[in-house]
């Protein structure tokens, strides 16, 4: 119970103290003898209580304040705890947001710097589109990116596999040739770059019956170019019984494929393989494999044959040598009976050298010399 409880209760009591003699002083006007003892009594306990409240007010005050410096104390040591709290994270948040701050600038930087490269290559675009408006341009375009192709995936001025600008006998230049292992042979490539009713074809600002008219003459260009490819660069008996048709432009070989089957099919029956730039990159790494693969057979032909005038070679060489052997283990036999007929000799002359002829020594026969 602290101390303002124990102030609460005395209160309540002294109320119903002066209460009770208010009741007295009422019911009991007859008897003034007793009522002025009573008073004398409550006069005297009035002035007890008011001492004790008095001692009791002090001592409160007293404990109010330590309690009251305590709490201040303790109130001020976790303050102090909480501001250098927040102080380490604020200057923690603030090197954080610093960093972020620098990121940001940086990276914004960077922005501008893709921005600016961006609005060049928006202009190089429109270049780009300005230098392919004319047919011409336009194809050595096409030209300048098969010949790419073909550096990359065969070496550059590698003759023995492509040429460029081929005559044939014809009389017609091919923008390329592959000189493909058989059934191919020589195999024509032609670049084409039907680009201006393409444009027009998917250019949504148009209206349906100009993109229809454009549609249909795209699919008119197509099969001209293919017409072209197959009757010029085609020749029995001289290059293979196909050609190709590089489109540069992937986009329009995929609207080719993607919407108009029938210049696919068409170009079949043409003999024509329609390519972009990544499915004849394709097709050339897989004759450039089964090229290699030809050479590598070849070559395990020669080894062969050469091992097998080695087996050859080898099996002569083994015979001989047994001839050899068998002379040499006769030869050798003959070499040590030689030997035992030379050590006889030399025996007799050292005995007729010492004088000491032993006539058993003289009787030996002829077949053992």
């Amino acid at each position: 119970m602290t101390g303002l409880d124990i102030l609460i209760i005395v209160l309540i009591g002294v109320s119903l103290v002066l209460n009770i003699i208010m009741l007295i002083r009422f019911k009991s006007q007859n008897d003034n003898k007793n009522t002025l003892d009573l008073i004398e009594r409550l006069g005297k306990f009035e002035v007890s209580i008011n001492k004790d409240f008095g001692e009791f007010k002090g001592n409160l005050s007293k404990d109010i304040e330590e309690h009251f410096d305590k709490v201040n104390n303790k109130l001020e040591t976790k303050l102090n705890e909480i501001n250098n709290k927040v102080n380490t994270r604020i200057d923690e948040n603030f090197e954080k947001t610093n960093k972020t701050f620098i990121n940001v600038l940086e990276r914004l930087s960077k922005i501008d710097e893709a921005q600016k490269k961006i609005d060049n290559l928006s202009v190089d675009i429109v270049s780009l589109e300005n230098i392919l408006t004319d047919k011409k341009t336009r194809g050595i375009f096409g030209e300048v990116n098969l010949y790419n192709i073909l550096k990359n995936i065969f070496g550059e001025k590698n003759d023995l596999i492509y040429k460029t600008q081929y005559k044939l006998s014809n009389g017609y230049i091919a923008d390329s040739v592959i000189f493909a292992p058989p059934p191919l042979k020589t195999l024509a490539i032609d670049s084409k770059f039907p680009l201006e009713n393409y444009r027009a074809m998917v250019d949504k600002k148009k209206s349906d019956l100009e993109r229809s008219l454009a549609s249909k003459q795209f699919k008119l260009d197509v099969k001209k170019h293919i017409d072209a490819i197959s009757n010029k660069y085609i020749i029995e008996g001289e290059t293979a019984n196909q050609s190709m048709m590089f489109i540069p432009a992937e986009a329009i070989f995929a609207e080719i494929n993607a919407y108009h089957s029938d210049l696919v099919e068409y170009a079949y029956k043409k003999r024509v393989w329609l390519t972009s730039p990544t499915t004849l990159i394709s097709t050339l790494t897989m004759i450039m494999m089964v090229i290699q693969n030809i050479e590598r057979d070849k070559y395990t032909s020669i080894i062969h044959e050469e091992l097998n005038k080695l087996g050859i070679e080898f099996t002569r060489f083994k015979e001989r040598f047994d001839k050899l052997s068998k002379s040499i283990l006769t030869v050798n036999k003959d070499v040590e009976a030689f030997s035992i007929t030379t050590d006889k000799i030399k025996k007799k002359f050292d005995n007729i050298s010492s004088a000491k002829v032993d006539r058993e020594l003289l009787d030996y026969d002829d077949d053992t010399i």
